[in-house]
């Protein structure tokens, strides 16, 4: 079975991400309400997810108000989609004794 990178394990974030596979962008407050977690919880979230170049946030204003918009970058669309890389210093699977 193939293992999903070790940044998208955590369920929030696993959660997340497949929230943002739907849409183009979406707004932080739709994504907070969508995961029913706080501002906190999806900022933490949101930075480690940045910082390994899964998502990327902008500023805008949605309905007269300044809002923060979330989006998928396409490394991280490809990490939801391909099987984790085992390290090169991980054993390789044993075959069963004949």
């Amino acid at each position: 079975m193939a293992e999903l990178d070790e940044q998208v394990v955590a369920p929030a974030r696993l959660r997340l991400m497949t929230a943002l596979t739907a849409v183009s962008e979406a707004e932080f407050a739709t994504l907070r309400d969508t995961l029913h977690v706080s501002d906190s919880v999806l900022s933490k979230h949101l930075g480690a997810l940045e910082d390994v170049g899964y998502l990327r946030r902008h500023k805008g204003v949605h309905r007269g108000r300044r809002t923060t918009w979330i989006s998928l970058t396409p490394r991280g669309r490809r990490a939801l989609s391909a099987p984790a890389r085992r390290p090169s210093s991980a054993p390789s699977p044993s075959r069963s004794a004949r």
